[in-house]
């Protein structure tokens, strides 16, 4: 049997809090991820990380994307600990996160415990480099392209809270 396609973290189960050193209050880089499984004919690996939970979970108003990459190469199988911008593996693109810059924001909730969920998506095929893309224009490159997909939650609710975001 093949296994199926999944995304795990060292770090955290799925469901679990997000270690501080991920967020804002801490390193704020991203945390090791490692998926598998992903169907034949995989060409590419799009990633996105959004809290469907902003601003405060009790009343969720928007889904705040923290990170999005694509023409990640189908060979790529982790993202490895505090993996800093520059080293993205040759073709990866970064797309705009929701504070219009590229790169990783990690979970700053200003209020309560919010949800993250991290998505990994197998592309039949390797996107052109859209330059200075949103989420939501890289979501409608990736439609009729997605193989398969897979997700790993994780939680966090902040300890400091003077300062917001």
């Amino acid at each position: 049997m093949p296994i199926p396609f999944q995304l795990t973290s060292p770090r955290f189960q799925n469901g679990e809090a997000i270690p501080v050193a991920y967020t804002c209050e801490g390193d704020d880089l991203p945390p090791p991820l490692h998926w598998e499984g992903e169907p034949p004919g995989t060409r590419s690996f799009a990633l996105v990380m959004q809290d469907p939970d902003a601003p405060d979970p009790a009343h969720p108003k928007t889904t705040w994307t923290h990170w999005a990459l694509y023409n990640l190469p189908p060979n790529l199988h982790d993202i490895p600990e505090s993996m800093l911008r520059e080293s993205l593996p040759e073709g990866a693109r970064e797309a705009l996160n929701d504070w219009k810059r590229m790169g990783y924001g990690g979970p700053c909730p200003p209020i309560g415990r919010h949800r993250y969920f991290y998505r990994v998506y197998a592309l039949d095929t390797v996107l052109p480099d859209m330059g200075h893309v949103t989420w939501k224009q890289l979501e409608r490159a990736l439609e009729g392209h997605v193989l398969a997909q897979t997700e790993l939650i994780g939680t966090y609710e902040k300890f400091n809270h003077s300062h917001q975001h």
